[in-house]
């Protein structure tokens, strides 16, 4: 079966049903459309897209939306928000450079409901005028219920697939997935792997796996790109960082330690600690989601040139003037010792990162380059915007605790 009778299939599978919830701010207008056959040769525009985003208020969705809105004045905007976060995404619109935001349309719904939780109007209205659908809403945090993580991380991308499906002007499909979908492989991993036998250390991982893989299944009929990004801090520039959990901010928390916690590094930290800033997997995103030749396939946005998890602590520690422990203890010993009580709820995150600085996982990253190549979107090494990190975190923490707020860990 062709895709595009593969896709005219899925169009007629379901109708959604008539509720009552939130009505658009604004009517979309602009049409293209897509031919499977041609994806791999047309050009693309980016001055009057119809695109649907997923992820608000997630990190990399947050300032995603902000570089899509800001670099096309022309583009219509749809951002699914869950109802609790709706007044937050309004203020955070408003504060963008770009003019004419009565574009930008807030969609109130969830991932994880039928038809995204949409009204009947809402959902035919985004299927019909859709150009580009950007992926990002996940759950990463890894102290909520494997249920709910399930819900959210995989059955959300089936639904957005099924919205795919429907959206008869569908350019393009962009899920961002993350590079530890690899769970505990060793070795060099390609960004053709996927399903090899290894097993995951969290539900985040088994979780965004099981994503992909149904991701993947689609692109037999959908044109998909799909982006892994490795642990991403904050801006290169800037330093700012939106949230301080999840595997996001992990390896920096604990190569941190000799600044918050003088915690040893546990294991022998020879394995690469590869970070990206926000900025660049923003950039890097946005422009293969553009490529014509990215349809189809997979990238990882990585750091090509990673330190090793104990270069990375000893810079920290440098940086912040102090010395690193010279004690060294096994990861097993480490995990322990950071339930005790007392120090079991700062030092959450850090527990969570060890398995993370004691793999031995590299990451190709060729589909990326050649794509990128003639571009000025190159990954910086950390030292560069290492100061900025530090100086960013710093300012969060002493404002917490100026304002006396409880931290979960010792930077939060």
């Amino acid at each position: 079966m062709t895709a595009k009778k593969k896709r005219t299939t899925a169009q007629t599978k379901s109708k959604p049903k008539t509720r009552t919830k939130t009505t658009l701010k604004g009517k979309a207008t602009t049409k293209s459309h897509f031919s499977a056959k041609s994806a791999g040769t047309r050009s693309r525009s980016a001055s009057r897209r119809q695109i649907l985003i997923t992820g608000y208020p997630g990190f990399i969705g947050k300032e995603l939306a902000r570089k899509l809105i800001e670099a096309e004045p022309e583009s219509t905007f749809y951002l699914l928000v869950q109802s609790k976060f709706v007044d937050d995404a309004k203020k955070y619109i408003r504060s963008f450079r770009s003019q004419k935001l009565d574009r930008v349309n807030i969609l109130v719904g969830n991932i994880a409901s039928m038809h995204l939780g949409l009204s009947a109007g809402e959902f035919k209205h985004v299927t019909r005028n859709i150009t580009d659908i950007y992926h990002l809403a996940a759950i990463s945090y890894l102290g909520v219920s494997e249920k709910l993580m399930w819900n959210v991380n995989v059955k959300g991308t089936q639904n957005l697939i099924e919205v795919a499906d429907q959206a008869r002007n569908l350019n393009r499909f962009n899920h961002v997935s993350t590079c530890h979908v690899s769970g505990n492989r060793q070795g060099i991993i390609t960004e053709d792997d996927l399903n090899v036998g290894q097993n995951f250390r969290n539900a985040y991982e088994s979780t965004k796996f099981e994503a992909e893989k149904r991701v993947q299944k689609a692109r037999e009929r959908l044109p998909i790109s799909i982006y892994r990004p490795s642990i991403v801090v904050g801006d290169s520039k800037t330093g700012e960082i939106s949230r301080f959990d999840g595997p996001y901010f992990m390896g920096l928390l604990l190569a941190s330690s000799p600044v918050s916690i003088p915690l040893p590094l546990p294991g022998k930290g020879i394995g690469p600690l590869n970070m990206v800033p926000v900025d660049y997997v923003v950039d890097a995103i946005y422009h293969l989601s553009l490529h014509p030749k990215a349809v189809g396939k997979t990238f990882h946005l990585v750091d090509p040139n990673p330190l090793s998890a104990r270069k990375v602590y000893e810079l920290i520690a440098a940086r912040a003037g102090k010395k690193p422990p010279r004690l060294s203890v096994s990861a097993g010993l480490a995990k322990t010792l950071l339930k005790i009580p007392g120090l079991e709820k700062v030092s959450r995150a850090h527990r969570q990162a060890i398995d993370y600085v004691n793999t031995m996982a590299i990451y190709n990253n060729d589909n990326t380059e050649k794509l990128l190549w003639g571009s000025p979107i190159v990954c910086p090494p950390f030292e560069s915007y290492l100061d900025n990190l530090m100086a960013y975190v710093r300012a969060t923490y002493k404002t917490r605790r100026q304002k006396e707020e409880p931290a979960e860990d010792p930077l939060a």
